[in-house]
This record gives structure tokens, C-alpha cells and sequence, in this order.
């Protein structure tokens, strides 16, 4: 081959044809952000971007009221896509109400229409992968609730946040320039708690016996299914492989029971906890009974603590206790100056309560 030949196929080689276009990285005007909150054990999500007022005109202009021809894409009447760039995601990992209307679990299109007056249509899109909203669809609405913006300070980059937070509710709000936008979000809490439940000790987390505990404490505390929170408190204590038959088993065991109204049965089997229960069990048990006014139960159990653990921190305390609730007030004063030469070293916190106790029983005041 000649030279020159050589030089052209070793140039076409090194240059080849022209190069694909390739994805690079760069700032965003409008940069992504997300921001989640839990609610009971439900998750709920918005993944969005942030454009700024950068000393422009908003609410009708940068952001036009009503539903409009955009200049591009199919949808000659869109609204707003709630943000920037891309969709803005709102995801929830259980049914929710939003605006007291349902919403199934999932993903999102977030968009709202913008009126002068301050209504506000948020809309739920099951189209979750385009571009703003260029392509939004109406037939691909999975819900649509109006709600009202509100005045607010000056937000310079648009922010979503949740707000009022509790185990079953919370109001998603979105502030930018000077509005506020609240979505109220109500969650069935309990229900979705209970049938998680249920599934997680079908995993390897039903494998410990704290699991079964702590699924009955919950149905209990809640007032809900206690019959199977009995079955749960007694797979605590007798499961294969799992079940242990200590304080803390057998005492959730007698909770339900008594719950049920089964009394009798429930005092059977606290007493067998009593039995295995350490020292703090007993002492903070105790305690629980004096705060449910069964004041000669705990002092009954205080005196049990002090039989099987004599002289233990903090036996002597919760003698004193019980026999302050009970009225016996130089008993308790006596068990409490006990007490006092027997805080543990390092404890700061109970030295100046016992003094300040030694000072109410001597002059006949209950410490409880």
C-alpha cells in the first residue's frame, strides 16, 4: 500500500465516525431534591426540582392559571407539573386518603391546575415517566382533590415539606414565592400495622420470641384482635424453637388475658411471672400497679422483691413506695433511708429525689 493510502485508513481509525451523543452530568438550574416522611409505618415520597423566583413574576405567569397549550407534546391542555424538569413523583407504600379521598399504593405524576382565585386541583397521574407535562393525560388520572393555597414568607426556591405530623395523618404543603399549598394525607394506621404484623412473623423476623411480645403489645395497647394477641402472647411462650417462658412473655400473656376479662386466668399466670421475673422486673411492675391504683398489689410485690433480692438496688426504694401508697409512712421512711446508702455509684439522678422524699414522708405526704 502506499503511504498515503496507510496514512487515510489509520486516520479513518483514530477519528472514526462521528461520536454518539453521550449523557454528561452538569448543575441544573432547577436541581432535584426529595423529600419522604414516615407516617404510622407508611412511607410517603415526593421527588421533584426546584426552580427559583429568581425576581420573576409566579403564580400566572411563570406558573399560568388553568390548563394550557404548553407549545409541545401532545396535551393542548396541561396544568402544571408541581415543579420542574421532569414528572414530579409522589409515592406512598400503603393506601392513603388524600383530601379524605383514596389513593391506592404506588407512583405518581404529580401535577396541579393553578386558579386566581387560590383553588388549587392537585392531580395523582398513573403516568409517572414524562417529561413536565407535555404529555399529560386526563384518562390517566388516578385522583384529583382541590384544595386552597394560603399566604405564606417568601420561599425563594420552590420546597415541598410535611407538615403536622402524626401516627395517621399529615399535610403535605408546597411553598414557593409567597403560597403555601397543603395536601392533607390521612393514613389507616392500626390496619396496615396489624396486617404487616402478620406477614413479618411469617419471615425470619418470627424466628424471636421478643417479636410475638411486642406484635401482642401492640394489638393490645391498640385494643385490637385480642384473640390473636393472646395466640401471639402464647407462640411467645410455647412456639417450637422460639418460645421462651420468662417475665416479659408470660406478663403479656396475663395483660391480654385480663384485657379479655379473664381475670382469674390472668392472675395465675402473672404470679408464674413474678416467679422468674429479676429484680427490675419486679420493681418496675410494682410501679405499674401503684399507677393503676392497685396499691395493695404493689406493695405485695414490693415486698416479694425484698424476700427474694434482700438489700438490692432498688428493692428498698420501691419497698418505701408501696408503703407510701398505702399510707404507712414511717414504714416507707425507714425502707427509704435504706435506700438512700444504697444508690449505685455514678447515679446523680435519684440521690436528690430521695432526699426530697425523705423530706414528704416525714412530713406525711405520699411520694408517689
Amino acid at each position: 500500500m502506499s503511504f498515503r493510502l496507510l496514512f487515510s485508513l489509520a486516520s479513518l481509525l483514530l477519528v472514526g465516525a462521528p461520536l454518539s451523543a453521550q449523557s454528561i452530568t452538569l448543575p441544573q438550574e432547577s436541581p432535584a431534591a426529595s423529600v419522604s416522611q414516615t407516617i404510622g409505618i407508611t412511607e410517603v415520597r415526593v421527588s421533584y426540582h426546584r426552580p427559583s423566583v429568581n425576581q420573576r413574576e409566579v403564580w400566572g405567569k411563570l406558573v399560568p392559571y388553568g390548563l394550557n397549550n404548553l407549545g409541545f407534546g401532545p396535551s393542548t391542555q396541561a396544568p402544571w407539573r408541581a415543579g420542574a424538569n421532569e414528572n414530579t413523583l409522589f409515592s406512598c407504600t400503603d393506601d392513603i386518603r388524600v383530601g379524605g379521598k383514596p389513593l391506592a399504593a404506588g407512583t405518581y405524576g404529580l401535577h396541579m391546575i393553578v386558579t386566581e382565585s387560590g383553588v388549587i386541583t392537585v392531580i395523582f397521574s398513573r403516568q409517572t415517566t414524562a417529561w413536565g407535562s407535555f404529555f399529560y393525560e386526563p384518562a390517566q388520572d388516578a385522583l384529583r382533590v382541590d384544595v386552597t393555597w394560603e399566604d405564606a414568607p417568601h420561599q425563594e426556591q420552590l420546597a415541598y415539606r410535611f407538615d403536622s405530623v402524626t401516627r395517621t395523618s399529615a399535610v403535605l404543603a408546597l411553598v414557593w414565592e409567597k403560597k403555601r399549598i397543603p395536601i392533607p394525607i390521612t393514613v389507616d394506621t392500626d390496619p396496615i400495622v396489624v396486617a404487616n404484623l402478620k406477614r413479618e412473623l411469617q419471615s425470619s423476623k418470627g424466628f424471636q420470641y421478643q417479636a410475638w411480645v411486642n406484635a401482642a403489645d401492640f394489638l393490645l395497647t391498640r385494643g385490637l384482635e385480642l384473640p390473636l394477641a393472646l395466640v401471639w402472647a402464647e407462640t411467645a411462650i410455647s412456639g417450637p424453637f422460639i418460645g421462651e417462658r420468662n417475665f416479659t412473655s408470660l406478663s403479656i400473656k396475663a395483660k391480654v388475658l385480663d384485657k379479655l376479662g379473664r381475670a382469674s386466668e390472668a392472675s395465675g399466670v402473672m404470679d408464674e411471672a413474678l416467679k422468674v421475673g429479676s429484680v427490675t422486673d419486679l420493681h418496675q411492675y410494682g410501679r405499674q400497679m401503684i399507677a393503676a391504683g392497685n396499691k395493695q398489689r404493689a406493695l405485695s410485690v414490693f415486698k416479694l422483691n425484698a424476700e427474694r433480692h434482700p438489700d438490692v438496688w432498688p428493692v428498698n426504694y420501691g419497698l418505701a413506695r408501696g408503703y407510701s401508697a398505702n399510707g404507712d409512712y414511717p414504714a416507707a421512711l425507714q425502707a427509704l433511708l435504706k435506700a438512700q446508702k444504697q444508690v449505685p455509684p455514678g447515679d446523680t439522678l435519684n440521690p436528690p429525689a430521695i432526699a426530697a422524699n425523705i423530706e414528704k414522708l416525714k412530713q406525711g405526704k405520699d411520694i408517689n
